[in-house]
């Protein structure tokens, strides 16, 4: 068993504080740039950063549909999101890079893959998939903050 890790950048054209606040905006932002990979999406507790609990399904196929249970922390520096997943080992950190009227927004998730050929297949098509999701979220957020 490995871990498998996942990766997505981009720049967002707007400043950090904002960028900061509507990934931290899970009662709005968020479930509007989420995407059709998550379903019965829904805020358990808080809405805003630290301290909020979601579900959603996440579909990362057809066939390979994930219940999540995501309790949120934040960086000891402020500077992003934890998303880990009180289901599984999966856990998402959101980085914030500002410059200027820019930020480059930095998404990583890892989880302990399974062992053998589905392993193998997890770790080598897994994180070109989220890494789409990712991409598209991005997209998203950068469309909704401009």
């Amino acid at each position: 068993m490995g871990q498998v890790v996942a990766t997505a950048e981009q720049v967002v054209h707007a400043p950090a504080d904002r960028v900061r606040a509507a990934l931290g905006d899970y009662a709005g932002t968020r479930e509007r740039i989420a995407g059709p990979q998550f379903s019965e999406y829904r805020v358990e507790q808080g809405g805003e950063g630290a301290g909020t609990r979601l579900h959603w399904k996440f579909a990362a196929t057809e066939k390979r549909v994930r219940d999540q249970v995501i309790s949120v922390s934040e960086l000891p520096d402020g500077g992003g999101l934890v998303e880990s997943d009180t289901k599984s080992s999966m856990v998402t950190t959101w980085t914030l890079h500002p410059a200027g009227d820019t930020t480059t927004v930095r998404v990583r998730t890892t989880w302990d893959g399974a062992s053998g050929i589905g392993g193998f297949f997890e770790r080598t098509f897994a994180p070109k998939g989220l890494r789409q999701t990712y991409d598209g979220m991005l997209q998203r957020l950068d469309a909704e903050l401009r």
